[in-house]
């Protein structure tokens, strides 16, 4: 069982069809002898053809008028048995109520443009001037994205953007622009070529006037867009570096900068370049747009990020090398051990640790109150002198503090 534009219908209500009673069951089946178009009375006329036409096409009707409909114009009766009622708004605005069996299935509303109603592969458009368009089959249900040619020869590609499905004209292997769906249904005409497009991608096309009707047939798939890439590093300072890199979010990318100084930052950024996260040395995690830095004060920084939480793995990048001569020195070199001369026999005042390091202990009163500098503090006691160690066991104490040299802190 059929439903007269039933759901179909009923659910175009964003793509200009108005819906005044629930669309009920169709018991007539569709035309088996291939697709036909069923012009209107008006279309007709101006072709000079008479209104009276054959049974089952469009049928004039008597003029009425009602504030709330228009004027109504003609009753015509579609494929499927269906009954249309077109009513004239003003000159660029017409309706059309359907009936099936007497009951009511809705109603299509072409306000300054077309409007469309599928019934499972059964079309019927109404123009904003009144002209109606009914056919059957000529469609390709869930179409997927690829260039089509219609039966005259008119090539159309097929994009999806965003969710949103949409078409362009190609001409001499040049697209026109893509225009996208804005609501459930839509109709477009391309010279004599009328399409109607659906939201899942699926499409029908009737060439007004052609002795051939044929559903769109793909004639290539898209190439592949190739896979982002990442930029350029680019110098920004004497010890700064900047790179752009694709995002594992769509469309979204994230500039990456390394500073002596400063350290690492990733900025994440949506379509348009504006910034929608900062991760840098201070704050290295934001785990709600699944972006770390991993090693943040070391000179060989790493991004990680990921779409979901949990046990999702992290995409690793590493950040910019610095320029050449601003590599920071990431551990204090060891100094070579130090010659000293031999204390005079029996004086036991200089001992040599296994770190290279010579430290000299006064005895005496001093000796009670000296202390040696924890290892890699900086500080140590020395002798002053070459006699100082006569000089300590004479109880004088002389000695003097001497800051070591040290490699810069990371």
């Amino acid at each position: 069982m059929r439903t007269a534009l039933r759901t179909a219908i009923a659910t175009a209500l964003v793509a200009g069809v108005a819906i005044t009673a629930p669309a009920v069951s169709a018991g007539a089946a569709f035309a088996a002898d291939g697709p036909v178009a069923v012009p209107s009375a008006a279309a007709e006329q101006a072709e000079g053809k008479p209104a009276d036409v054959k049974p089952g096409e469009a049928k004039p009707a008597e003029a009425t008028a009602d504030a709330a409909k228009g004027t109504l114009v003609r009753t015509e009766t579609l494929l499927a048995g269906t009954i249309a009622k077109i009513y004239k708004v003003d000159a660029l605005h017409h309706r059309a109520e359907l009936f099936h069996e007497g009951n009511p299935a809705g109603v299509l509303d072409a306000n300054t443009r077309p409007v469309a109603g599928n019934d499972n592969g059964e079309f019927f458009v109404l123009f904003e001037d009144g002209r109606t368009l009914n056919w059957d089959r000529n469609y390709v249900p869930g179409a997927e994205p690829g260039l089509y040619e219609l039966a005259d020869g008119t090539r159309l590609e097929l994009g999806e953007k965003d969710g949103r499905y949409g078409l362009q004209l190609v001409e001499n292997g040049k697209g026109r622009g893509f225009t996208y769906l804005n609501g459930f249904r839509q109709v477009w005409v391309y010279g004599k070529a009328v399409v109607v497009l659906e939201s899942d991608g699926g499409f029908a096309a009737y060439i007004q006037g052609g002795a051939r009707q044929a559903a769109p047939r793909l004639v290539e798939n898209p190439t592949p867009a190739p896979a982002p890439t990442p930029g350029p590093v680019v110098t920004v300072g004497e010890c700064t570096v900047r790179q752009d890199i694709p995002s594992v979010f769509a469309l979204l990318t994230v500039t990456l900068t390394h500073d002596l100084e400063k350290g690492p930052k990733a900025v994440l950024k949506d379509e348009a370049g504006k910034p929608v996260v900062t991760v840098d040395r201070d704050h290295a995690a934001d785990l709600g747009m699944g972006l770390t830095i991993k090693g943040a004060n070391t000179s060989t920084p790493q991004l990680g990020q990921r779409t979901q939480g949990g046990d999702t793995p992290y995409l690793w990048t590493a950040f910019p090398k610095l320029p050449k001569g601003c590599e920071k020195d990431s551990a204090t070199p060891t100094p070579a051990p130090s010659v000293t001369t031999p204390a005079p026999a029996g004086n036991t005042g200089t001992t040599v640790n296994n770190g290279g390091q010579t430290s000299v202990v006064p005895k005496g009163g001093v000796a009670a109150g000296a202390e040696l500098g924890a290892e890699g503090d900086g500080t140590a006691l020395i002798a002053a002198g070459a006699g100082a160690a006569s000089l300590a066991a004479a109880g004088l104490g002389f000695v003097v503090l001497r800051r070591r040299a040290a490699g810069p802190r990371v």
